[in-house]
């Protein structure tokens, strides 16, 4: 299929402060296709509309869904789930957690769901770790919920993602080995340019803001990319870039919090879409996109953004960032001449293009 645009739910405001209707509206008004749906959004919503009923929420979500023409591309994260050490809660997600996500994600219409590498921390308490690295365990998790998933009716598919900042799965390598081995038609991976570029090009605790061998390691890491991956595994792909930080990320600085790996304080405060260079926007991008689509991807592609300006109060945070995405998109289709559909290469609103030149 062609190239489809989608966005992160929290992409457009963060939950709790911006109502997941409302940024369901802006996303369809400004030439979205579909949204990856944050389990944090659909909790809100239920909670402050539905007395708590994730189920009736999600009728509600995919009501407006579809009055918007807006797919479901996935509904995520499933956190926390891969190499667990205590066996009794990788048990209990398995069967107290994840039916609830297979009803949920039925009635989204969706047949996706994403599981992030897992970045548990040490037990607060005792500072042991809670995870292993042992890729036996972690490849056995995933096979074991990739046929719970198969086993449904209709199928679930799973999508892997490398976090940056993940525990013993950070760079899509490693990721790509657990997914080969776990060999399950129905797990794939999302190739993401943050947290590749994230991971082997940019360091936001050093000065320079990037690792010692930035260039050199990101352009081996995208050669084996393009001779390894089987593109048919890549179930969809996300689109960003990260703030250069005007000082190194560590204890001293606004977005340090104890515990947390500079790298995901990072991500939480400091993406951008691409092209917004004249925001910081530093990573090559491009490089790391242009070696997605060399596979052959064509799919989903969704702008996933997490930012300090996502918690801005102001009514017309969703439609500023969803002109910006917009904005970053259009530029994108256009400098690497991507095929996309009908609908994604259709003008936006007047209205948008007004708010666009007072960004």
């Amino acid at each position: 299929m062609p190239n489809r645009l989608g966005i992160g739910s929290m992409s457009l405001g963060r939950p709790g402060i911006h109502d997941l209707p409302t940024k369901l509206h802006q996303a369809s008004r400004h030439g979205y296709e579909g949204i990856e749906l944050f389990f944090d959004d659909l909790d809100c919503l239920a909670h402050s509309s539905f007395d708590g009923c994730h189920l009736a929420a999600a009728h509600e979500v995919r009501r407006l869904c579809d009055s918007l023409r807006l797919s479901i591309i996935c509904l995520q994260p499933f956190l926390f789930y891969e190499g667990l050490l205590d066996r009794t809660q990788t048990e209990h997600l398995l069967s107290e957690k994840l039916p609830k996500w297979f009803q949920i994600a039925h009635i989204l219409n969706t047949d996706l769901i994403q599981i992030p590498s897992n970045f548990l921390p040490s037990d607060p308490t005792t500072g042991a770790p809670r995870t292993t690295g042992d890729l036996d365990v972690i490849v056995s998790d995933l096979q074991r919920i990739a046929d719970l998933g198969a086993a449904q009716s209709p199928p679930f598919r799973f999508v892997y993602e490398a976090l940056a900042w993940g525990t013993h799965i950070s760079t899509w390598e490693q990721a790509w080995a657990v997914v080969s081995r776990a060999n399950r038609p129905n797990l794939g991976l999302c190739l993401d340019t943050f947290n590749l570029a994230g991971r082997v090009y940019a360091d936001p605790a050093a000065p320079s803001g990037k690792t010692p061998n930035a260039e050199t390691d990101l352009a081996a890491s995208l050669q084996r990319l393009r001779e390894h991956i089987d593109v048919k595994k890549v179930f969809y792909i996300q689109i960003v870039d990260g703030e250069r930080l005007s000082a190194p990320l560590d204890e001293n600085h606004p977005f340090h919090v104890p515990g947390q790996p500079p790298r995901m304080s990072w991500s939480r405060n400091a993406r951008l879409f691409p092209f917004e260079e004249d925001r910081g926007g530093y990573l090559p991008v491009l490089d790391v996109a242009r070696a997605f689509f060399g596979l052959g991807f064509e799919g989903w592609v969704s702008l996933e953004l997490f930012s300090r300006t996502l918690a801005d109060p102001d009514p017309a945070t969703p439609e500023k960032h969803a002109v910006r995405g917009w904005r970053a998109w259009r530029r994108l289709v256009e400098v690497l001449k991507l095929r996309v559909s009908t609908s994604t290469s259709s003008d936006v609103s007047d209205a948008s293009l007004s708010l666009h030149h007072r960004l």
